[in-house]
């Protein structure tokens, strides 16, 4: 990687505005989404993290909850929070019709936000090591930054060979004052909770407490989610 591996945000004062985007089924969403977006932030000086429920993945077969179930509770897991924790919740990839490609949210919020704002696509190591499968994912450097950090047991070796190309080019050891293009890696601490696992918790009706804001928790139980037929 060009430059080292690392997490600073560079030297001087930002130039521009950064925003992170952190994308998900959030089926429910949990405590490690909020430490993702919380640890991206910190890590970049991000003035705001957004996180995107998708609409209908092309990836992923079936959710536990509708699209607007999700949607609401991801709404939840922000609400309680103090505006300067900066986290917010874009509803487009719910409201766009047919599959949601990251690509296309790259590109309406391009549209909206100018070119000179920073995005950063906020993902784990082991989005990271898929992006090759994503739709016209040589597309999205042009479009943002990607800021990854390592998730437990998936490390960053033996890599498919397009994507350690794009490292060995793109990868910076901080975040460069630019819109776009460069692979940042960053650390958060380990959060040991996945949605599967959470899932499992709730089908078998049980609470689990500090696993996921109490407000969607509520919700959840209010709306008998994830239960067993």
């Amino acid at each position: 990687m060009a430059g080292g591996v690392g997490a600073a945000v560079g030297d001087g004062v930002a130039a521009r505005r950064r925003i992170g985007l952190v994308g998900g089924t959030f089926d429910p969403p949990h405590v490690g989404h909020l430490a993702l977006a919380r640890a991206a932030r910190d890590a970049f000086d991000l003035d705001e993290v957004r996180l995107l429920p998708t609409g209908r993945s092309w990836q992923k077969t079936g959710t536990g909850a509708s699209s607007a179930q999700r949607l609401a509770m991801t709404r939840l897991a922000v609400a309680g929070l103090d505006p300067a924790e900066r986290l917010t919740v874009d509803d487009r990839e719910v409201r766009r019709d047919g599959p949601t490609y990251t690509v296309d949210t790259l590109r309406e919020l391009r549209v909206e936000l100018g070119a000179e704002v920073a995005l950063l696509l906020v993902i784990g190591s082991d989005q990271l090591r898929n992006l090759p499968t994503w739709h016209r994912w040589f597309e999205l450097f042009q479009l943002a930054h990607v800021a990854t950090t390592q998730r437990e047991r998936i490390g960053l070796e033996g890599l498919p060979a397009e994507l350690e190309a794009e490292l060995a080019a793109r990868g910076r050891q901080s975040l460069p004052d630019t819109p776009a293009g460069a692979i940042v890696l960053f650390s958060m601490p380990a959060v040991p909770v996945s949605a599967t696992a959470l899932r499992a918790q709730l089908q078998r009706g049980e609470r689990p407490d500090g696993l996921s804001p109490p407000a969607v928790l509520d919700y959840i139980g209010s709306n008998r989610l994830y239960r067993q037929p």
